[in-house]
């Protein structure tokens, strides 16, 4: 998978993930897959459409995880 998307849950990110984090990696993913680091102007909605569909499942799964030893959820 692509080397510079960090883990974004606890203990590796003590602190929660921004939003910023989350869009981040979800632009690393959809480049990696896709192949274009910036996509040509008649791909560029299927592309920011799928950031943004990545990101919100991220935000998801990271809302709805939990860490052992943690008290409450991450999110």
């Amino acid at each position: 998978m692509c080397r510079s998307i960090k883990t974004l849950r606890p203990p590796a990110l003590p602190e929660q993930a921004t939003e910023e984090d989350i869009h981040a990696a979800a632009l690393q993913y959809v480049r990696k897959v896709s192949g274009f680091r910036a996509p040509a102007a008649h791909n560029r909605e299927v592309f920011d459409h799928a950031v943004e569909a990545i990101a919100e499942a991220t935000a998801q799964l990271l809302g709805g995880l939990e860490v052992r030893g943690a008290a409450s959820r991450v999110s």
